[in-house]
């Protein structure tokens, strides 16, 4: 067998990182015990194969020849620190066996059986997301173990400095260690209840990818990418819930227009000037269908109602066929299921579409008062949109200034800027 190139093999253990990284992590949290031995015996595993495999060539099935590998030097991690092992917490659940070494060899077996590997990663997923930890600590974990971004990448995505995330990130670890949090999926009369916050952090990866807080570019391909494929995952392997249909047709119907948000130059171009024909039609038809099935369910969930809102934009043959009114009904129920503040602000938008600028206007100003929104650059600038419609033009130009304020996104920065120089001419 020809020996692969350096450039060959970095190329296959870059894939294998951004296919596998969570497929190798689930299987050997549970030979290693906890979650550092797994995630040091991976990175080994990772740095193997680019010793290895530009002399034995590119396995067929690398994340087999990963987790093997992994599994094989958690192993060996645990029996240098047999001494320690006996001291460390165990990510097993009450009544669970320990890891038996006898079990863990038959698991390493050279052919890499993976047939309970989404089981691992469904437990590592609820692991991350367990209730007693805090949010934005599960969507670190859930970041930094389940998508394989570096610690510094999530640092940057949470807007901190990179050593305050280590703190954040290994201090959730001890906490799953010390309060014996199990590495288990829920039992099934509390599941519903942990899957919410599953499918919140999730969701929150994809949006954060959508459109980004800050940075030169509105989106982060990378995140945007992380929660499709979560979402994926997730409907592997809870292909029967209604909830995880919603989440996975949201995500796809947004991301079916991802092609037609930046134009050439990588500005923002609205809803209403983008090119249609550059909309992702496959992704609009499996949103669609998983949509039916997760509106099937009574009453549909939240995810449901924002994914039905997607799919009327989706079928519009163009801006001004669009149905604002069957809108403004899904927000009416998206209101009942789950309010906030900026459920409320969309609907005051839709409102505005269906009813006419000067109604959406007076709903965006009942929301001025609205704390969670004091500083939310969409309200300003939808204020704005509306007072330019109405020909207010002077109070659309304090408005849009204010939204400009508040944005730290540059390609936000340089839609708003434009708006206002339309404006003042």
């Amino acid at each position: 067998m020809p020996r692969p190139a350096s450039t060959e093999v970095a190329a296959a253990v870059a894939d294998a990182h951004r296919r596998e990284w969570a497929f190798v992590l689930a299987a050997t949290v549970r030979v290693a015990g906890d979650i550092d031995t797994a995630e040091e015996a991976v990175q080994d595993a990772y740095a193997s194969a680019l010793s290895t495999w530009g002399g034995s060539g590119i396995p067929r099935n690398p994340g087999a020849w990963l987790t093997v590998t992994a599994r094989r030097r958690a192993l060996d991690l645990r029996r240098r620190a047999a001494a320690a092992e006996r001291t460390l917490p165990k990510l097993v659940g009450p009544g669970e066996p320990g890891v038996d070494e006898t079990v863990v060899e038959g698991m390493v077996a050279e052919d890499g059986d993976s047939g309970d590997i989404p089981d691992d990663r469904l437990r590592l997923i609820f692991t991350c997301c367990h209730p007693a930890l805090a949010f934005e600590a599960q969507v670190a974990l859930t970041l930094r173990l389940l998508c394989g971004l570096s610690t510094a990448e999530v640092a940057r995505a949470f807007l901190v400095p990179e050593a305050t995330m280590a703190a954040r990130i290994t201090r959730a670890k001890k906490k799953i260690a010390a309060a014996h949090i199990p590495y288990r999926v829920p039992a099934s009369s509390e599941l519903h209840e942990r899957l919410d916050g599953v499918l919140s952090v999730v969701y929150l990866v994809y949006t954060t990818g959508h459109t980004a807080p800050s940075g030169a570019d509105l989106m982060r391909r990378d995140l945007a990418e992380r929660g499709l494929e979560l979402a994926r995952l997730l409907r592997v392997l809870l292909p029967h819930d209604s909830d995880v249909a919603g989440l996975l047709a949201l995500v796809l119907l947004t991301e079916a227009r991802a092609g037609a948000r930046l134009n050439g130059n990588r500005d923002v171009v609205l809803l209403e000037n983008q090119d249609r024909s550059k909309w992702d039609r496959q992704a609009i038809e499996e949103g669609v269908a998983l949509l039916r099935e997760a509106l099937a369910a009574r009453p549909p969930g939240r995810f449901a109602l924002m994914a039905a809102i997607a799919a009327v934009h989706d079928e519009s043959g163009s801006w001004s066929e669009t149905d604002w009114h069957e809108i403004l009904g899904l927000y009416d129920l998206l209101m009942e299921r789950w309010p906030s503040p900026v459920v409320q602000l969309n609907r005051a938008i839709a409102l505005g579409f269906a009813a006419g600028p000067a109604e959406g206007l007076a709903e965006l100003d009942a929301l001025g008062a609205e704390p969670q929104l004091a500083r939310y650059p969409y309200l300003a600038a939808a204020r704005g949109d509306f007072l330019a419609r109405l020909g207010r033009l002077e109070e659309a130009r304090v408005a849009f200034e204010e939204a400009l304020i508040l944005t730290d996104n540059d390609a936000e920065r340089r839609f708003l800027r434009g708006r206002i120089s339309e404006l003042t001419g």
